[in-house]
């Protein structure tokens, strides 16, 4: 389906029609739940004439038995039918809501992938309530989720985020495509345990015992015909003898059976939607190269099997695997051998298609990812692609933005550095968007090197690397003052410039720890060094002291600051960015107009 109504309208349109399905399929569940109603009382009625008061035959208890189970099954269908509707208009509802900025608290926070730690993460907002991650991602899996969060975590090389931009614009536009990944399978939350079912698939086999593998299906067949002896000849011997083998081979096999069938416990949860999305997957045709590219690795050379059917088959193995806790099928376990069959199909499994689960994982972890991005494309259409450049670390842009601040309320400012200025300087009070300007900055990058759209009129930048200390605070746990922590994570950044990428810093209220002349000089000399290396970036301060620095070069510093006015005693920005020192403070009103004497 093409975009031709904006993305609200398309999705509202979407939404209306997915409520009004869930209110159709709504009504024939209540009438299938009235018919079995119906069908057990006639069930019952004739029940009691037949066997009380043997008014009728009992094969009439069969009519009402057999159309209630035929009911039944259709009835099962159509709770999963209604599942998929309600996940469908869940689905539009928060795609709406990041559309009109009110998304925040209501997606994947990711908050596993908070590092407080990482050189960037934890400064920019990337995990956690109203974070990127949770704009971003829609994945349905746990290796989706992963992927995602690798990709912001970790910068890409240009030529995959070219192939990923190529991705993206194919699949903003499926739709359909998009709306089934969402609403696939049985449960709305998300499932898939990677490491555990790659763990469980590359583990070498337990049962290597090919007579018994032959002789388990024999015994179980040997005991049923015991049975048949037993009824017909009124002799239980063979049956006895039989299951005496049966138990004694038990005995020696079961620690070798509780090691392969405890270890699926959790591996085999949520095969259902694996088998679900890489379905999906697998009927789609893509134009993208990169995206048919990575579909094929779903299907073999052959032909002969792909991965959503060897999963199918594999989610049956596991049917029959939980099947085991059955009270009745617990009873006549050692005669059926079927703990033993079940391990077998299990270990026959995972020597024909173990090896190929962890490539099946990642490429859907990949594709998902592309999803979530994808989506997010959508979703924002004013945001396009960057543009990456060759040469020194470079970074422009065009009416940049906060892609976490709503829209309305958005304030976008030209910001440019590269050749000159190398370094701007930011002056301004608190809370007057020097932070913001930081990050804005950042969080922007990001995206660029994960191969998202940009909140930009348009950008243009060369492979970066970030590193960032806006954040940083003191540590009782780790023993570390804040001054200590912030050289610390200082020395990170420019360890970072010995690597392949150009390094951008954001370094916000520079080394605000110490005393004004050492704050003055060693800020001085981590810019120098900073640019001796070749990276460029952002400072903010609110000491005019620091706006005097200067780089290796005329022009390596530029100054720009964000104004403020003291009005009826509150404090008012405009964040937007002016060129020069910051002319004027109000820090000594503000503490005035609240009755602070100074």
């Amino acid at each position: 389906m093409t975009d031709l109504l904006p993305p609200s309208q398309e999705y509202n349109e979407r939404l209306r029609a997915r409520e009004a399905l869930v209110a159709r399929r709504t009504a024939v569940h209540f009438r299938l739940g009235n018919i079995r109603l119906m069908l057990a009382i006639a069930a019952a009625i004739i029940g009691w004439l037949s066997l009380i008061s043997h008014l009728l035959p009992i094969w009439w208890l069969a009519l009402p038995l057999v159309i209630f189970m035929g009911v039944a099954a259709y009835h099962t269908k159509v709770l999963r039918a209604l599942a998929c509707a309600e996940r469908a208009v869940l689905y539009y509802k928060n795609g709406i809501a990041r559309i009109e900025d009110k998304w925040a608290g209501r997606g994947e926070k990711g908050e596993r992938f908070i590092d407080p730690h990482h050189i960037y993460a934890a400064d920019l907002d990337l995990f956690g309530k109203g974070s990127l991650f949770e704009l971003l991602s829609t994945g349905r899996t746990r290796i989706g989720e992963e992927t995602l969060a690798h990709w912001l975590l970790t910068p890409s090389p240009v030529q995959i985020i070219h192939d990923r931009h190529m991705a993206v614009a194919e699949l903003q536009h499926l739709l359909d495509f998009r709306e089934d990944l969402a609403v696939a399978g049985e449960d709305a939350r998300v499932g898939v345990h990677p490491a555990e079912l790659t763990e469980w698939a590359e583990s070498l086999p337990q049962l290597r015992s090919r007579w018994l593998r032959i002789a388990a299906p024999v015994l179980a067949l040997m005991a049923g015909a015991s049975v048949f002896i037993w009824i017909a000849w009124n002799t239980s011997l063979p049956l006895f003898v039989v299951v005496t083998i049966e138990a004694v081979i038990f005995y020696f096999v079961r620690n070798r059976l509780n090691e392969i069938l405890r270890k699926t416990e959790h591996a085999f949860e949520g095969l259902e939607l694996l088998s679900a999305l890489l379905a999906r997957v697998e009927a789609e045709q893509f134009q993208a190269p990169g995206l048919e590219f990575l579909r094929k690795k779903f299907i073999s050379e052959s032909e002969l099997y792909s991965a959503s059917r060897a999963v199918r088959r594999l989610q049956s193995i596991a049917d029959r695997i939980r099947s085991r806790e059955n009270k009745f099928l617990r009873l006549i376990d050692v005669p059926l051998m079927y703990s033993v069959q079940v391990a077998f199909a299990a270990e026959a499994w995972r020597g024909r298609y173990g090896g190929h689960v962890r490539q099946w994982l990642a490429t859907l972890g990949e594709i998902e990812a592309l999803v979530s991005l994808a989506t997010y494309s959508y979703e924002h259409p004013a945001d396009p692609f960057p543009e990456f450049i060759s040469g020194p670390a470079r970074f422009e842009s065009e009416q940049l933005g906060h892609p976490l601040i709503a829209n309305a309320i958005c304030v976008r400012n030209d910001v440019k550095i590269g050749e000159q200025p190398r370094v701007l300087l930011v002056s301004g009070s608190n809370m007057s968007g020097k932070s913001t300007l930081l990050r804005t900055a950042g969080i922007n990058t990001v995206l660029a090197m994960a191969g998202a759209p940009v909140r930009a009129r348009r950008m243009r930048l060369t492979p970066l690397q970030l590193g960032t200390s806006i954040r940083i605070n003191d540590s009782l746990q780790e023993g570390s003052s804040r001054f200590y922590a912030e050289i610390s994570r200082l020395r990170q950044i420019f360890d970072l410039t010995a690597g392949e990428l150009s390094v951008m810093f954001l370094l916000d209220e520079v080394l605000q720890g110490t005393n004004s002349n050492d704050r003055r000089i060693g800020t001085q000399g981590i810019v120098a060094g900073f640019l001796n290396r070749g990276a460029i970036g952002f400072l903010s301060t609110h000491d005019l002291a620091l706006t005097g620095i200067a780089g290796n070069a005329a022009g390596d510093v530029e100054n720009v600051h964000f104004q403020d006015e003291l009005k009826d005693g509150r404090m008012k920005f405009d964040y937007v960015l002016r060129q020069g020192i910051v002319a004027k403070s109000n820090g000594l009103e503000l503490m005035r107009s609240i009755g602070l004497e100074v």
